[in-house]
């Protein structure tokens, strides 16, 4: 049997932007995406502290070291600038294999996005 499970996770990040007239996505950093285990094009799951909206998109490679998390096209009408976000990827496996995987979680400091 395959189950999906936790494969990446970006706890706590601070939004940097929201741009609704762009095409859609999320525009992540590259050195998050990098210590997170997320690349390019990777389904994510987005979690929003402030208000409790959810949303499914995919990942766009931000410029290395900027601290960039902007949320693009219509899921930026479920945040805005300054929310507090988490960011989660899953993976699917077989279920013997899944008990013992470990997730990549990474907690980047909220006020910069830099990684600890």
């Amino acid at each position: 049997m395959l189950i999906q499970v936790v494969k990446s996770k970006i706890h706590r990040v601070r939004v940097t932007g929201a741009d609704l007239n762009y095409i859609g996505s999320i525009t992540i950093d590259e050195e998050l995406m990098s210590a997170a285990n997320i690349i390019e094009g990777e389904k994510v799951s987005i979690v929003n502290i402030n208000n409790g909206e959810r949303l499914e998109t995919y990942v766009i490679k931000g410029q290395p070291g900027s601290g960039e998390v902007t949320l693009n096209g219509p899921a930026a009408r479920k945040v805005q600038k300054d929310d507090i976000i988490i960011i989660i990827s899953y993976g699917i496996m077989d279920f013997e294999e899944a008990k013992k995987f470990k997730p990549v979680i990474i907690f980047p400091d909220e006020t910069t996005n830099k990684l600890r």
